[in-house]
């Protein structure tokens, strides 16, 4: 048997590979031939080739954003979550082997499902709403990196200080840095929109998406001085997304239809997404978020701290999972209204949990089999750059020991670096965004991390069972 693989999470980096990687040792185990094609945040690499998806099997796609699958009409695809591919790889190959798994382009559609998300239809909703939204994230985020990087460089370099702090002198070559860089700003929330328009309707939704996040965005259209923000262009998107999806249900004459998706369904969506927004939504969600803004420029003392514990908790709870994703959606967001200090705790709390454990391997190597003790040395590095995923495998083996231990590691560290008011003007986390001198407050931003870590590990340590001497060896 042949087969193929595509991976894909939302931000291209741990779970894309971690997925990749798995079904290819599955499938080697199984003696089965397989080639997976990766969509990372570096792009496509590995690429199916037409001859290679002609002679295959079947295809797994393992993804929690969109895929184009035209170019597997007529062959057997399997649908399933990249957490899917890492966790119940051969669960996926051996559908193929059982006869399983229906032809793409016939009525029967393939989603791997557990017997409890068959019986609850609003759970697989849900998901769709979830993949829908990374999608629009996946594609957001390099902008708020570049407009981010940009920005602090112009400030580090360019900026001289004043009684109102870092100030670049116009005309300047700072001052134009400085432009580009709020001009990648300003393409985030229609991107994000756009995006998760696609994810809905397909290329016909990217338009109306992206005109209706840029209304979210720009208050003028609805008389609001702020715009809707990222709450709006999620909106804007998903509204954007499903009046595209139901003019294409409409049938039309043959000859209309070639001109549907290029002319008729980006037209009448934009406009329906437009007079929506500007007219019913627009003012409502700027008061919203006008609102947010105020409260949590007013937070000081207990009710920071309380932010501070609900994000390092929401960070480390899984890992990069939907929670993981939800705050550090919200962090990033909040660097675009003048909140920086948020992304700044969550930019903490992000590479306390691989840190923790891989630090946890080396003081005590007693309490971890061979392959725990090489799972911490990538960890390490890993947490880094901040990716959370590093610390999967040992929540996996070890999950009601491990999560706790890093969950209160890392809302310590998100508690230090937002009461030293730590920023962060990138959506990443880890000791790297320290060297682009995207973070304010360095030094504090460190030793938060460090003392994070130091606790998840003491933690992981202190309620670990000891394992055979022999497993060890």
């Amino acid at each position: 048997m042949k087969l193929l693989a595509i991976t894909s999470c939302p931000n291209g980096i741990a779970h894309t590979y971690m997925a990749a990687e798995k079904l290819s040792k599955t499938a080697e185990k199984l003696g089965i031939e397989m080639k997976v094609e990766t969509q990372g945040s570096i792009g496509v690499e590995n690429e199916l080739t037409a001859a290679e998806i002609q002679e295959a099997d079947g295809i797994i796609i393992a993804a929690d954003k969109q895929v184009d699958k035209s170019r597997f009409h007529g062959k057997k695809v399997l649908e399933a979550k990249v957490a899917d591919g890492i966790r119940r790889p051969e669960e996926l190959i051996k559908m193929f082997q059982d006869g399983e798994v229906a032809v793409y382009g016939n009525a029967q559609e393939n989603t791997l499902k557990s017997v409890k998300e068959i019986k609850d239809e609003r759970k697989e909703k849900q998901n769709v709403l979830y993949r829908s939204l990374m999608n629009g994230v996946s594609y957001m985020i390099p902008f708020v990196v570049v407009g981010g990087l940009l920005i602090a460089l112009a400030l580090a370099i360019g900026g001289e200080p004043t009684p109102n702090g870092l100030v670049i002198p116009e005309g300047s070559v700072w001052q134009t840095i400085l432009d580009v860089g709020a001009a990648s700003f300003m393409f985030m929330v229609p991107i994000l929109a756009g995006f998760i328009a696609v994810s809905i309707a397909d290329r016909p939704g990217l338009a109306p998406g992206m005109i209706g996040g840029y209304i979210a965005a720009n208050g003028s259209f609805y008389g609001s001085e702020a715009g809707a923000g990222f709450i709006g262009g999620i909106i804007a998107g998903f509204l954007a997304g499903y009046i595209a999806k139901g003019i294409k249900k409409i049938p039309v004459p043959r000859m209309i239809q070639p001109i549907m998706p290029i002319l008729v369904i980006p037209l009448l969506s934009s406009l329906l997404v437009a007079v929506v927004f500007i007219f019913i939504l627009g003012q409502p969600i700027a008061g919203i978020m006008e609102g947010l803004t105020s409260w949590l420029n007013s937070m000081q003392g207990s009710s920071k701290i309380l932010l501070a514990i609900i994000l390092g908790a929401m960070i480390s709870f899984d890992m990069g999972g939907p929670v993981n994703k939800v705050a550090f959606l919200f962090g990033a967001a909040m660097i675009g209204e003048g909140n920086a200090y948020i992304m700044g705790a969550v930019a903490t709390a992000i590479c306390i949990p691989p840190l923790g454990l891989g630090l946890a391997t080396v003081l005590n190597k007693k309490k971890y089999l061979k392959e725990e003790q090489e799972a911490g040395k990538a960890a390490l590095a890993m947490g880094l750059v901040g990716i959370t995923e590093g610390a999967i495998p040992f929540a996996a083996r070890d999950p009601l020991r491990v999560i706790p231990s890093i969950m209160i590691g890392s809302i310590v560290g998100a508690v230090i670096a937002m009461l030293g008011q730590v920023t962060d003007s990138v959506p990443h986390g880890g000791p790297v965004v320290a060297l682009f001198q995207a973070v304010g407050h360095v030094p504090l931003f460190l030793l938060a991390i460090v003392i994070g870590s130091v606790v998840t590990a003491f933690l992981v340590n202190a309620i670990k069972k000891t394992v055979d001497v022999e497993e060890v060896n």
